[in-house]
């Protein structure tokens, strides 16, 4: 008997465990069709890395699950891919996802940690957070070594410590603006990133999805990245800070079905929902007044595509309820 035999999963390791095992069965199945194409050798190895990792995962979710007499979720599964279907994205686009696989990761796990109470729950999540870390480093790596890497803009090293002294330092609305701080380029240079790598992604699913429905909508979400795109490129231009963009994430004109529309949804529903948290972190750290109010308006943005997302998914029977309270209300009916 285990030490946890007796104790029962919280709502919130309820939570987690759903939300896992719905993004790992996701991952499957698009890293199973990107091990299909790819031809560089060490990109093909660090994304088999990244399948063993995701297919370990499931694993114990599901044993979890068994153990709990809990339902297992639906999540992704071979019929939402053909990995078969010709190639859509080049090596290199592959091997920034699979980075950014690492870094959905380390925010992830990183987040849902202090969430969990049982042993073997933090224990499993503790072990997946170090995996993400490893996935991360290795694709970074990679990166580096093909000199594909984008690197954050420089800026000279300080001289000296300073403090602020002006009420200047939070304004930017009117009137002449300060310099961006280190932190504020840094966020603004993720940001750009996520939503150039977002925006090829995008394109891609706008080519393969099979309604009209969802390909209309693939195309709105790669509008609005490109939308963000520039918002982020002007404020770091007006600063002059070089603005790096790699033309090396490239979609192919194939047009042929690869994943269901269901994971497609679900696919750009998180990558959204994470974007959603970045911006709020970055609305945190910029307190020059003219960012701030740019992330306020770009959250607002998001979120209205994810709700527009999430009303496909309900419309189309595509969104996997999670687990949930009671109606109370309801069950008082009789």
């Amino acid at each position: 008997m285990t030490n946890h035999d007796h104790i029962k999963l919280t709502s919130s390791e309820l939570s987690v465990l759903f939300g896992l095992y719905m993004k790992e069965t996701l991952a499957v199945c698009v890293n199973s069709y990107f091990l299909e194409h790819v031809e560089t050798p060490e990109i093909r190895s660090c994304l088999e890395y990244s399948l063993n990792l995701s297919e370990s995962h499931i694993v114990t979710l599901k044993k979890i699950y068994h153990e709990e007499d809990l339902p297992t979720p639906t999540g992704f599964t071979e019929q939402d891919v053909n990995t078969k279907a010709p190639r859509l994205f080049s090596d290199e686009m592959i091997l920034h996802y699979v980075l950014n696989i690492g870094i959905m990761g380390l925010t992830s796990y990183s987040v849902v940690l202090p969430s969990t109470t049982r042993n073997d729950i933090r224990t499993h999540v503790t072990s997946w957070l170090h995996s993400s870390t490893d996935l991360f480093n290795r694709a970074t790596n990679l990166l580096l070594e093909k000199g594909l890497y984008i690197r954050p803009p420089y800026i000279p090293y300080p001289k000296q410590t300073e403090f602020v002294n002006k009420q200047h330092f939070l304004a930017g609305w009117i009137g002449e603006q300060r310099p961006l701080t280190s932190n504020e380029i840094s966020l603004l240079f993720m940001n750009l990133y996520r939503n150039t790598l977002g925006g090829s992604l995008l394109t891609g699913f706008s080519q393969i999805a099979q309604s009209k429905e969802v390909r209309k909508f693939m195309t709105r979400g790669t509008e609005i990245a490109k939308h963000h795109s520039a918002i982020f490129s002007k404020f770091l231009a007006e600063s002059n800070l070089a603005t790096p963009v790699s033309s090396n994430l490239t979609v192919t004109t194939s047009q042929e079905p690869v994943f269901s529309d269901k994971l497609l949804m679900f696919h750009t529903d998180s990558l959204n929902n994470a974007g959603i948290g970045f911006y709020g972190q970055s609305l945190a750290g910029s307190p020059r007044r003219d960012l701030a109010t740019a992330y306020s308006r770009l959250l607002i943005e998001t979120g209205e595509f994810v709700t527009d997302g999430a009303q496909i998914m309900i419309s189309n029977g595509w969104l996997e309820k999670p687990p949930s309270a009671p109606d109370r209300k309801d069950l008082a009916k009789g």
